[in-house]
């Protein structure tokens, strides 16, 4: 499994951006994609899920209302769309894969991307 993230930059406060995660490798029926970031001198911590299948969605409480996840089936990416952001949502943002339906705050995933960056000015 192959997971390429892209789209960080750098953002003024109260911006958009839009990440996307590329997944090759293997058919992704019955996966849950994932969204993680580690903010400097943080630990990596959980931002928004879905499942590959039917789409049922799961996010953190830091990003509900501002982030919306949602995946391209025919594309095979995952995307996260990030507006209002905040200083606090400066990090290096990860996108991850489970080969099991999962919805909830864990690190447990089999497959983790490299990361790509968010800056947001204050």
């Amino acid at each position: 499994v192959q997971l390429q993230a892209s789209g960080g930059g750098l953002v003024q406060a109260g911006g958009s951006l839009r990440l996307s995660c590329a997944a090759s490798g293997r058919t992704f029926s019955g996966y849950t994609m994932g969204w993680f970031r580690q903010a400097p001198g943080k630990e990596r911590e959980f931002v928004a899920a879905i499942t590959w299948n039917i789409g049922i969605i799961y996010y953190a409480d830091s990003v509900k209302g501002r982030f919306t996840i949602s995946r391209d089936s025919a594309k095979n990416t995952v995307n996260l769309q990030m507006n209002s952001l905040k200083f606090e949502d400066t990090a290096v943002y990860y996108c991850s894969a489970k080969n099991t339906i999962v919805l909830r705050d864990t690190q447990d995933y089999d497959f983790w991307g490299q990361g790509t960056e968010v800056t947001v000015s204050s």
